[in-house]
C-alpha cells in the first residue's frame, strides 16, 4: 500500500490475521455466520492454555462516486438494531471474490453498475475474529434498475461532498469505523487527505 492509501495490485491478496487459527485447532461451534475455533496453546511457563478464535465470511465495502462527485451513502434500518449511517456493502458469499461481492452488493442496495471498481483497503479488524472487511471506490456507475434489498433492511441512499464525509464519518451512527479510523489517520497528514479526494473524485 502506498502513503496515499491506495492499494496496488500486488497487495490484493487476503489480509493474513494477526492471530492465524492454526491447522490443528478444532471447530467446536459452527453458527450461520460466526464459527468458533479452540486449540491448545503453550505459554511462556511451559503450561498450556485453552486458546479460541472466531472465523466468519468477509465483508465488503463499496462507497460510489456519482458524475458530481458526491459520495453515495446508505441510511439504514435493520431488525433489532440502531438506525445508521453507512456504505453500501455486505458479506461475501461462500465461493465469491470480493471484487464479485462488491459489484453485486452495490446493484441490489443501490440498482447501480459500474466499470471502474478501486480497492481503497482491505485489513482484519480484529485479531480475535479471521475476518477481511475490504472497501471499494466504485467509478464510472450507471443507474441500471431499483433497490432490490433483503427483507431484513430499509436502505434509503444518501449523497454527500467529500468534505461533508469527513463529518459524517465522526458522528455516533456512522457504521463503518474501520474507514472512519483511516480518514481520521489521513486526516493527520493533509496532503495525504488531498491525494486520497482527488483519486477518489477524478
Amino acid at each position: 500500500m502506498d502513503h496515499f492509501g491506495i492499494l496496488r495490485a500486488m497487495d490484493t491478496q487476503r489480509p493474513t490475521p494477526e492471530q492465524p487459527i492454526p491447522a490443528h485447532a478444532t471447530k467446536i461451534f459452527t453458527g450461520k455466520i460466526f464459527d468458533v475455533y479452540q486449540w491448545p496453546q503453550r505459554l511462556f511457563n511451559g503450561e498450556t492454555a485453552t486458546f479460541e478464535q472466531i472465523k466468519r465470511p468477509d465483508s465488503v465495502n463499496v462507497l460510489p462516486i456519482t458524475q458530481e462527485g458526491k459520495i453515495i451513502l446508505t441510511r439504514q434500518e435493520q431488525p433489532g438494531m440502531k438506525p445508521f449511517v453507512g456504505a453500501l456493502g455486505g458479506r461475501v458469499d461462500q465461493g465469491e471474490e470480493p471484487e464479485e461481492a462488491a459489484k453485486r452488493e452495490l446493484l441490489e442496495e443501490a440498482g447501480i453498475e459500474t466499470t471502474q471498481l478501486v480497492l481503497w483497503d482491505a485489513l482484519q479488524i480484529t485479531e480475535k475474529v479471521d475476518w477481511v472487511i475490504w472497501t471499494y471506490i466504485a467509478k464510472d456507475c450507471k443507474k441500471v434498475s431499483q433497490q432490490n434489498v433483503d427483507a431484513g433492511e430499509k436502505i434509503e441512499l444518501i449523497e454527500v461532498t467529500f468534505d461533508e464525509y469527513l463529518d459524517v464519518v465522526a458522528e455516533d451512527d456512522y457504521r463503518d469505523t474501520e474507514i472512519s479510523l483511516k480518514l481520521l489517520k489521513l486526516a493527520r497528514h493533509p496532503e495525504q487527505l488531498a491525494a486520497t479526494k482527488s483519486t477518489w473524485l477524478s
